[in-house]
């Protein structure tokens, strides 16, 4: 269940916030337009009120780093049957799209634009063509959700359909009106479901893949020396570590270089600060061990913290040693678990190159 929010005036004596609401829900979405930050850091709007062929228009369409799509609803008086009907019609409408549309929806919103050079703008990374809408999420926003609807969305959830909804509430000081929001599901699930793609052609078969971003805040040397996985730079790229579980196996690609590890994993995901290593038989704090990068450890913005997950390496090559091969799997999620068939063939390939015997 979502949580119900309260604010308090600091001061000696403090003093609670009034419960408010906007005077035109209308202006929630214009707020989202101007400022997507209010659902996600990690999306990137391309298109709002775009008109389907089915004559409808979905209140907003995004995309995130790894090409995945996401269609937001805006509840205002739906009835909860009523908004989860429409949000799943527009997912399936966006699952045809391909690239050449999506690219034009965001020219008619962006009055003219190119998406790759929005992409590298907003993400940094190139928008490859084959990522994108292999998956998809839902987002239905509202002031309040009562229980039909969570039960509906928790329903679908437990069904892998990555479906998720975002509760605004507003609070009165004097004249000024403030707003919080709070998630019904931990938007790790939800990231997390949709590595699923939707071409899946083959069960999932149990093991990870882990995308190391290697660069000035991160290094693979330290990762096979000290022996972890870690992503970091925003809550999209290290909240899918905490999917992982004791016993699971990830196979580990820096992303245009190549596979470079594999592993088990042997504790839970924890931020930099918990993260402790072995050295010469003492536990010490991986920020005061020798690294080779600048791991992200901003107080100021802890949301962008570095997650380390530890690991038990079966084998590992130099990044100079990477494994890569025309049609071997990759995607942009710190940790997904794919279910198709080039999965299963670069895991099989994999497998022979590093003499991997299970």
């Amino acid at each position: 269940m979502p949580v119900n929010n309260a604010i308090w005036r600091v001061g000696a004596l403090p003093v609670r916030l009034k419960s408010s609401s906007l005077e035109n829900e209308r202006l929630l979405h214009e707020m989202i337009l101007a400022d997507m930050t209010l659902l996600s850091d990690e999306w990137l709007v391309i298109g709002s009120e775009t008109l389907t062929d089915h004559g409808k228009r979905p209140d907003i369409l995004a995309i995130a780093p790894d090409g995945s799509l996401i269609v937001i609803e805006l509840k205002r008086a739906k009835t909860p049957r009523d908004i989860t009907a429409q949000v799943i019609e527009y997912a399936a409408w966006i699952e045809k799209l391909d690239s050449a549309d999506i690219a034009d929806i965001y020219r008619a919103y962006s009055g003219g634009k190119d998406l790759s050079s929005a992409f590298m703008e907003k993400f940094g990374i190139n928008l490859n063509e084959d990522d994108i809408n292999q998956t998809h999420q839902m987002i239905i926003v509202a002031s309040h959700i009562d229980v039909h609807t969570e039960r509906i969305l928790n329903y679908l959830n437990d069904k892998g359909i990555s479906i998720n909804a975002i509760q605004f509430q507003i609070f009165a000081d004097g004249d000024s009106q403030f707003l919080s929001r709070s998630w019904l599901v931990d938007p790790a699930v939800t990231q997390f479901a949709p590595s699923v793609t939707r071409k899946s052609d083959a069960a999932w078969n149990g093991e990870f893949y882990v995308s190391f971003g290697e660069g000035e805040t991160r290094s693979w040397e330290d990762a096979e020396r000290c022996g972890f996985i870690s992503a970091g730079g925003g809550a999209w790229y290290s909240r899918t570590l905490t999917m992982l579980h004791e016993g699971d196996r990830v196979w580990v690609r820096i992303p245009q270089v190549g596979f470079v590890g594999v592993g088990k994993v042997i504790g839970p995901a924890v931020p930099i600060q918990d993260f402790n290593v072995d050295m010469d038989g003492t536990s010490v704090p991986f920020a005061q061990t020798p690294i080779g990068a600048k791991y992200h450890n901003d107080p100021a913005h802890p949301e962008d913290d570095e997650w380390f997950v530890p690991i038990e390496w079966s084998k590992t090559v130099p990044s100079s040693q990477a494994i890569d091969e025309l049609g071997f799997f990759g995607n942009q999620n710190s940790v997904c678990r794919p279910q198709t068939q080039k999965w299963i063939h670069t895991i099989d390939r994999l497998k022979d190159l590093m003499k991997i015997d299970d």
